[in-house]
């Protein structure tokens, strides 16, 4: 990702994790010091939540950054390495773009319910892994042609 879109990525998290924690204050609050407890609060942060969750995974947070068991890996050579980060890949990417048309599908179907505070469209809500699942996938085809390439020590 450049430069401009990865700010603009991280200009998007940070508001929905603003906004997330924000509401969780305001529900605390409201709950607590004035024990006048609001539904939309509980139900917003419930939407926020994978949204910041997904969007973060997708697009903010580095690959090498992620958790992994990566014992095996670490002790093999670079060539091993290489092969194992392939695999590793060719597996995201065909089980993500496996998952789509069905994640798709259903959250698609989903735009006939309502949240029962907001009213706010179930499809809205869910986009988020689709979103998600289309962003790992081309991340894993990205990584696949790098691995494939001349420089694909750096890629390690």
């Amino acid at each position: 990702m450049g430069a401009w879109p990865r700010k603009v990525a991280e200009a998007v998290g940070v508001t929905l994790f603003a906004a997330l924690f924000l509401t969780f204050l305001l529900q605390v609050f409201m709950r607590y010091a004035l024990n006048r407890p609001l539904g939309w609060t509980d139900e917003l942060s419930l939407v926020l939540y994978p949204w910041a969750v997904f969007w973060a995974c997708a697009f903010i947070v580095r690959f090498r950054d992620h958790v992994a068991f990566d014992l095996v890996y670490q002790g093999v050579s670079p060539p091993a390495r290489r092969v194992f980060a392939l695999l590793g890949a060719l597996m995201l990417l065909v089980l993500f773009g496996a998952a789509l048309p069905a994640t798709v599908d259903f959250t698609l179907f989903m735009r006939r319910e309502r949240t029962p505070v907001l009213g706010w469209r179930y499809d809205l809500i869910f986009a988020c892994f689709p979103i998600f699942l289309v962003a790992i996938a081309v991340y894993a085809a990205g990584r696949l042609r790098t691995l494939l390439g001349r420089g694909w020590q750096d890629a390690l």
